[in-house]
C-alpha cells in the first residue's frame, strides 16, 4: 500500500487537500525555464501536457478505484491480517499491506492498538515493510509509465519484502533488538484521528448511503488533485533531466553491470525519494538516460519504503532500534528486489 493520496484526511477539507507545496515549485520551474531559457518553454510544457494526457486513463482508473474501496469501507479487511498462528498473519499482512490501498497514517492507531495487546511484530513488520510500495493506484500509474512487467515485479517485490522482514523478526523476535518494541507513549495523532480503526463490515454498494457517496466524492476529489499535482511536477522534471542531466553521467554512476549500479539505487533511493507516484516519471527519465533495470528497482523498492510519510508512521510507534531494523530490512530487500529485476529483465 503505497502512500498515495491519503497524507491528508478527506474530513480535513478542501483547504488541506490543495496543498501549496507542489504547486509553487511548478510554478518556479516554469517560471525559472521562461525567464532562463524561454527558446525550450514551450517544448517543456509540451511533454508535460503529452505525458500527462497517455497517464490520464491510468489517473482515472486509479482515482475511482481508491473512491470505490475508501466509501465501501473496504479497509476493515485490513484487520483479518492479524488474525490467526504467525506465519499466516505475516503472510497475510504483506499480502494485504502490499495491495491494498490504504495510508500508513490511517493505520498509526488500528497499529498501536495491535502492538499494545501484544499482536506479533512481525506480521506488524510485514505490513510496514510492504504498504508504502504497491496499492491499485501505483500499479496503474507504474505500468503505464514504466510497463506491466516493472510494475509486476514492484509488486512481487513489495509482498517479498513484507515476507523477508516479518519471518525475520519472527526468526528473532526474543533478541533484545525486538523485546519490548512500542514506544512508552506513541504517538496516536496526525492527520487520520484516533478514532477506533477498521471496525464493521465493507457495504459494497455504498452507492445506497449518502455519507458513504460524500466519502466516495471527497476521495476522488482529493485523489484526483493530489496525483495531477505531483505527476504534473514529476513530468516536468523529467522533461528538464532528459533535456540537461548528461546521459552519460548517469549510464557513468547507475549504468552498467555488476553490484555497484543496484547498491547505489538502494542508497541513492532511501534519502531521494519523496512520493512514489513523482518516482514513476523520474525512474522513466534515468531509465532513458541509462540507469539499469536492477538499479530502477532498488530505487523505487529502498526509496518507497523509507518515504516521509512511511518513515513517520513507523517512526511515531516504536523505539529506534526497531526503526533502524526496518530501515535495514528496506534497504537489504531492495538489493535482492535489484538482483533478481536485473536478471530477469
Amino acid at each position: 500500500m503505497a502512500d498515495t493520496t491519503h497524507s491528508h484526511s478527506a474530513s480535513q477539507g478542501f483547504r488541506r487537500r490543495w496543498n501549496p507545496g507542489a504547486w509553487g515549485a511548478i510554478a518556479i520551474i516554469l517560471a525559472l525555464v521562461a525567464l532562463l531559457a524561454p527558446e525550450t518553454f514551450g517544448e517543456t510544457l509540451s511533454f508535460t501536457a503529452r505525458a500527462i494526457l497517455h497517464t490520464a486513463p491510468f489517473i482515472g482508473f486509479a482515482v475511482l478505484a481508491v473512491a470505490y474501496l475508501k466509501a465501501s469501507g473496504a479497509e476493515t479487511l485490513l484487520a483479518r491480517a492479524f488474525e490467526g498462528n504467525p506465519a499466516r498473519m505475516v503472510l497475510m499482512a504483506a499480502l494485504l499491506g502490499g495491495l491494498s490501498p490504504f495510508c500508513s497514517c490511517e493505520v498509526i492507531p488500528f497499529i498501536a492498538a495491535l502492538l499494545a495487546v501484544g499482536a506479533p511484530l512481525g506480521a506488524v513488520m510485514a505490513f510496514w515493510l510492504a504498504s508504502p510500495l504497491m496499492d491499485p493506484a501505483m500499479f496503474a500509474i507504474t505500468s503505464g509509465t514504466l510497463g506491466w512487467d516493472f510494475a509486476l515485479a514492484k509488486t512481487l517485490a513489495a509482498v517479498g519484502l513484507g515476507l523477508f522482514g516479518g519471518f525475520g523478526v519472527m526468526l528473532f523476535a526474543r533478541s533484545p533488538l525486538f523485546a519490548d518494541p512500542l514506544r512508552e507513549r506513541p504517538a496516536l495523532g496526525g492527520c487520520c484521528g484516533v478514532k477506533k480503526p477498521f471496525s464493521g463490515r465493507p457495504v459494497w454498494q455504498f452507492w445506497q448511503e449518502q455519507p458513504r457517496r460524500a466519502v466516495f466524492a471527497d476521495t476522488a476529489r482529493e485523489n484526483a488533485l493530489f496525483l495531477l499535482k505531483w505527476l504534473t511536477l514529476a513530468y516536468l522534471i523529467e522533461a528538464l533531466m532528459l533535456r540537461y542531466l548528461p546521459a552519460e553521467w548517469v549510464a557513468q554512476v547507475l549504468g552498467g553491470e555488476g553490484a555497484t549500479p543496484i547498491l547505489l539505487g538502494a542508497l541513492v533511493g532511501a534519502p531521494a525519494y519523496l512520493n512514489g507516484y513523482a518516482a514513476v516519471p523520474l525512474v522513466d527519465a534515468l531509465l532513458a538516460q541509462g540507469m539499469t533495470q536492477g538499479a530502477a528497482m532498488s530505487f523505487v523498492i529502498a526509496g518507497g519504503v523509507s518515504c516521509i510519510p512511511a518513515a513517520i508512521a513507523v517512526w511515531a510507534l516504536v523505539k529506534p532500534r526497531v526503526f533502524a531494523a526496518y530501515l535495514g530490512f528496506a534497504l537489504v530487500g531492495a538489493v535482492i528486489a535489484g538482483f533478481a529485476w536485473q536478471a530477469l529483465a
